[in-house]
Parts: C-alpha cells; structure tokens; sequence
C-alpha cells in the first residue's frame, strides 16, 4: 500500500468558517458560491464539508462555534502546513504573535490557532 504523501511545510492545507449558526451560514454559501453541503457527525450535531457544484470536490468547512471549536473566531480561517508545530508556536511568540486556541489533535495531526503582528489569525497545521 502507498503512503499518503505529507503536504509541504508552508502550503495552506484547508479553509474553514466556525459560527454559531453554521446551519443558516451553509445555506447562505449554497445560495452566494452554488457550493453543496454534506453533514459531517460531530457527536451530536452536524458541521458541515462545502463541496464545488460541479466536482463535488470538498474546498472548505462550515462549523458550530461549540465543541473542540468553542472560542475560535467567526472568520475564515486557514490551516498553513508546518514541520513543526512546537517550533513554529515557539517562532510564533517570540516574534510577537500569540497562540489563540491549542494546540490538539485534529484528524491525522494537531493544530493550533494564532494572531501575527497585524492582528490576522490563521491555524497552524502538523501532520501525524
């Protein structure tokens, strides 16, 4: 069996939107991007994978402000892949950013949530 290939340090790796209403937010998206949806069990309640109309391919995330992404901001966020995540948050606070949210485990790898300088926010992404 080939190994899945780990993606390169420095690429963005995914989007997602965390909300408190995702249901109506993915309708809206439906309607504005022609996007389709497909329900992702969260353990009680459903997130949400955005899928491109004609390829099916999933291109970003849609989720409920609560669970392991309670605190994360009402924003687009994306997920940058690095090498290192220990390293890169320490990179992170030492150059005057600051670590927001994680880090954790997040499907193959552990992410973490952080604001720069200027105030964005993007996630930090390692794989297992």
């Amino acid at each position: 069996m080939a190994r899945k290939k780990k993606p390169e340090a420095g690429s963005i790796t995914w989007f997602d939107l965390t909300v408190k209403d995702a249901k109506r937010v993915r309708d809206f998206y439906r309607k504005v991007a022609g996007w389709t949806a497909t329900g992702l069990d969260m353990g009680g309640y459903e997130d949400f994978c955005m899928n491109a109309p004609k390829s099916g391919k999933t291109v970003a995330g849609i989720c409920h402000a609560r669970g392991p992404n309670r605190g994360l901001p009402p924003q687009w966020l994306l997920y940058i892949n690095v090498a290192s995540l220990k390293k890169s948050l320490t990179q992170c606070v030492k150059n005057g950013g600051k670590v927001l949210h994680g880090p954790r485990g997040a499907g193959e790898g552990s992410i973490a949530v952080i604001r720069d300088p200027a105030g964005a926010v993007a996630a930090l992404y390692q794989t297992g």
